[in-house]
């Protein structure tokens, strides 16, 4: 099969698949730019040319990734539940899934953010602001479900999520999800109980 010139990947986006599959698997720190450039088949200016610096191709990995992983994860939740209550509780399924995928690593955004340091860095700014979509998505979740305190209990839900992922990326323990499922379930069934 002959490839086109228009079927193949551009530069930029070549980069970014490189950048995503080495910084995922080995740290934003650990990846130098000529690793990227060796592993993308692009040359150092075409880099250059779509990212002012390792900084802003992290960022934009970050992004990126933030825009893939949210999309699968709200529609995981919402495939697996339909009434809030449960959707909040399918959020510690979807994690499961996530977990037991052979190459996960944990979150990108965690990692990054570990290495990254300073708050003023764009990727860490990429990450907070992922963060917040989380956050924003579970409150909605915890507005619905007509739960007292929906920002007390999308925090907890917020830890208890973060607490699971590294859990399982460290240990290498899907069933950490399945932990933090039965914290929720407990929290939730004491919240309903007070109403």
């Amino acid at each position: 099969m002959t490839h086109t010139k228009s079927s193949r990947p551009s530069a930029r986006d070549r980069i970014l698949a490189a950048a995503s599959d080495l910084f995922y698997k080995e740290g934003v720190q650990n990846v130098g730019i000529d690793r990227i450039i060796a592993e993308s088949g692009v040359a150092k200016m075409s880099l250059y040319n779509h990212f002012k610096s390792k900084d802003y191709l992290i960022a934009a990995w970050l992004q990126e990734r933030d825009e893939s992983w949210r999309t699968w994860f709200q529609s995981k939740v919402e495939s697996l539940a339909t009434e809030p209550i449960d959707r909040l509780l399918a959020i510690f399924d979807a994690l499961q899934e996530w977990f037991e995928q052979p190459d996960f690593r944990g979150c990108a955004f965690i990692n990054s953010t570990v290495e990254l340091v300073d708050p003023k860095h764009p990727g860490y700014q990429v990450s907070l602001d992922h963060q917040q979509a989380i956050f924003d998505y579970i409150l909605s979740l915890a507005n619905a479900a007509n739960l007292p305190n929906p920002d007390v209990v999308t925090r907890q839900f917020i830890i208890l999520i973060e607490g699971a992922v590294v859990v399982a990326m460290m240990q290498r323990d899907a069933e950490a999800a399945l932990q933090a499922k039965q914290v929720a379930a407990t929290l939730i069934a004491a919240l309903t109980a007070q109403t």
